[in-house]
């Protein structure tokens, strides 16, 4: 089975990577998007995708337009590939009807969630911040939609309570990438499932917005919106960003004068906050400008006092 490749960031490539490894099939070329500036020193970067295609063959073909729709030069070398499938993998551009339509079985997607729950470009992160104890992976038909297809097959994965979206997104990609082997195995025998859009619900990208903490929410929120942002989660103390990258909720009689403040200071782990209800935890946090540390380690760095606030 002759394959195209799309897919952008560390989440497509274990799937990648299993596909260039079985023999049953060919990968003619990669799909993703053009490189990027980063870093202090502003130095060109490949997405991860192209890197991991350089490593294991640097003779296979790979496409980095900029809108690949209006790229017609692309568009027709796609066409020459003579791909029997093209497979998505959060590649991070809209696939025009055209596109869709070019191999012999369409186009196949990996998703990050249990379809026709977190449609959308941030499933696993809003997963995490709804508190949701299951998630997976779903392989799909592409549509004109957004995550819109027929389901082909899914498999489960419990978050535990640990889990970040770091440490999942690492766990799903490679179950992605199993499940993908097993559908593309399976493609003439499976019967697509339509999704049921009364049960699903939208995963929009995160904003700046989403990372500010607001102490005025429970405790079990705001522990969620901490792994599932992380680590990007911050607050304001003593006039500078504070992020705080990992928490845990504590039971306590609420004091809801005291909300965003430090009411507590537990030696060895870090310090507590009043929220909306509950107390949490700051078991790390990374101040501006310097690495992440222990919140035992910044109460004593920063000699934290009962009644400080982080607002």
């Amino acid at each position: 089975m002759r394959v195209v490749f799309f897919g952008t960031p560390d989440f497509a490539v274990p799937t990648l990577e299993k596909l260039l490894s079985e023999p049953d099939f060919e990968v003619v070329g990669v799909v993703s998007q053009p490189d990027t500036r980063r870093g202090r020193g502003n130095q060109v970067t490949p997405p991860p995708v192209k890197a991991a295609t350089i490593a294991k063959n640097p003779k296979l073909r790979i496409w980095q337009p900029d809108r690949l729709k209006k790229d017609q030069q692309v568009l027709e070398e796609l066409v020459a590939t003579n791909a029997d499938v093209f497979v998505v993998v959060a590649y991070g551009q809209i696939l025009s009807k055209k596109i869709l339509n070019m191999p012999r079985y369409g186009c196949i997607n990996v998703h990050g969630s249990l379809l026709p729950k977190y449609r959308g470009a941030a499933p696993i992160q809003w997963a995490i911040a709804n508190g949701e104890s299951i998630t997976g992976i779903t392989t799909m038909q592409m549509d004109a939609g957004i995550d819109t297809g027929a389901m082909l097959l899914k498999a489960e994965l419990e978050i535990l309570p640990e889990d970040n979206t770091d440490t999942l997104s690492t766990k799903l990609a490679n179950l992605g990438a199993d499940l993908l082997i097993d559908t593309l195995r399976r493609l003439d025998t499976i019967k697509p499932e339509p999704q049921d859009d009364a049960l699903s619900c939208y995963s929009p990208m995160i904003g700046r917005e989403d990372w500010q903490i607001d102490w005025s929410k429970e405790s079990i929120t705001l522990h969620n919106r901490i792994r599932a942002f992380y680590p990007n989660c911050y607050t304001d103390f003593r006039g500078q960003r504070l992020k705080i990258t990992k928490s845990e909720v504590m039971q306590s009689a609420d004091n809801l004068d005291n909300i965003g403040k430090v009411v507590e200071i537990l030696k060895g782990k870090g310090f507590g906050l009043q929220t909306g209800k509950g107390l949490l935890l700051i078991t790390e946090v990374q101040p501006a400008g310097k690495k992440l540390q222990s919140g035992w380690d910044f109460v004593n760095g920063a000699r934290i006092a009962i009644g400080e606030s982080l607002t």
